[in-house]
């Protein structure tokens, strides 16, 4: 029977980047995502605008080269699931800016369902301009469900970042 110890995964994987990806934002992908997602505001849907910019969820559609870092342990016999996402905007994003994107885990902890114990894995990538500016920072959460995980005190978990 496969054990998670929840803990020892947040205290070993937590803040260790793993993974870089270079994108260009498009006037004309801007635009588009703004359609898909019923964008009405000017400043996300008309080029034209004075502060045409890329819609606040726009860095949502991107992903890394790497789900994971390499060596990270496999958990429950199936891949998961999207849990979710959120996106935090810190700066326009303007086309023609050139995006960083740099994948790290976020955090990692456990919550109990109707089917058993689930462990959320925040997969977070913070998307930076040419500038070297924070324009966004993207956390999506997977969701795995091992057969037992290990409950533990994670009181100052994650300050150091255990085996590397």
């Amino acid at each position: 029977m496969e054990v998670v110890d929840v803990a020892k995964l947040k205290a070993d994987w937590s803040g260790i980047e793993f993974d870089s990806v270079d994108v260009e934002a498009k006037g004309d992908s801007m635009l588009a995502f703004a359609k898909a997602v019923g964008e009405q505001d000017p400043r996300f849907c008309d080029p034209t605008h004075a502060d045409y910019q890329a819609p606040v969820t726009f860095t949502a559609k991107y992903v890394g080269k790497r789900m994971f870092p390499k060596g990270f342990p496999k958990i429950g016999s199936g891949m998961g699931f999207d849990a979710g996402k959120c996106v935090e905007v810190h700066a326009p994003i303007r086309p023609g800016d050139h995006l960083t994107a740099k994948s790290q885990i976020h955090d990692i902890y456990e919550k109990s369902g109707r089917s058993g114990p689930m462990v959320f894995i925040v997969h977070r990538m913070e998307f930076y301009n040419q500038k070297e500016q924070l324009v966004s920072i993207v956390d999506w959460r997977l969701v795995m469900q091992p057969e037992k995980t290990i409950q533990m005190d994670v009181k100052g978990v994650g300050e150091g970042k255990g085996s590397q």
